[in-house]
């Protein structure tokens, strides 16, 4: 890609796109009593790892459940959670959940350093005036030429290789827009990550856009 340059704006077709279930959740509070103005059956409130599903859970008795724990939540045999309750906002997460939101995301991005890595490798342009990269925090004008420029002489193998040429951590970086798309609500056009919003979503399988219905 030249300096200065964008491919021709992105036309955005709607899609519907089939429900996946997740497999693993991480901790972001537990509440062995329930919610404080509604005491209740223990309560574990999580984020999906793929998906990133803000999500309340119940936990099997006796469960053992600490924050920031990765915890299996899928088909099959549950080690701590029974089940899940159900699907939340972020506004209904408590101040622990809120606190540990961040650096959950951060050990979930971890957790997936090739999906990530592809991303920052393929992720295309949005518009002639705007590019995908441009939504991440801390990428300017600057930072994303840099990115692009790295990407196309050589495509990024790892978060360390990022970091070493472009200077900016990656895992933060896409830490941090996940937790922006999960707390801004409705406020948010373009949706990289957490799709289960509306909005237009990027499809990181075609890495192309599309509008959710």
């Amino acid at each position: 890609m030249v300096r200065g340059q964008y491919k021709k704006e992105t036309k955005f077709p709607k899609k519907n796109k089939p429900q996946k279930f997740e497999k693993y959740a991480w901790v972001l509070d537990y509440l062995p009593y329930g919610y404080p103005d509604k005491p209740d059956e223990p309560i574990v409130q999580g984020l999906g790892e793929y998906q990133f599903l803000l999500m309340e859970m119940i936990p099997k008795p006796d469960a053992d459940i600490q924050l920031g724990e990765r915890v299996y939540i899928g088909r099959g045999k549950r080690d701590k959670i029974d089940h899940v309750r159900r699907m939340i906002k972020y506004e209904y997460l408590t101040p622990t959940a809120k606190a540990e939101l961040l650096y959950v995301i951060m050990e979930a991005v971890k957790m997936q350093e090739p999906r990530f890595i592809r991303f920052l490798n393929e992720c295309p342009p949005i518009t002639t005036k705007l590019h995908t990269l441009e939504l991440l925090p801390e990428i300017k004008t600057k930072y994303m030429w840099k990115i692009i420029e790295e990407r196309e002489a050589k495509k990024f193998e790892s978060f360390e290789d990022f970091k070493e040429r472009v200077g900016k951590d990656p895992i933060r970086i896409i830490a941090k827009r996940i937790e922006k798309e999960l707390s801004d609500d409705k406020k948010d056009k373009y949706y990289l990550f957490v799709k289960w919003k509306k909005g237009i979503i990027l499809d990181e399988k075609n890495m192309a856009y599309y509008l959710k219905e």
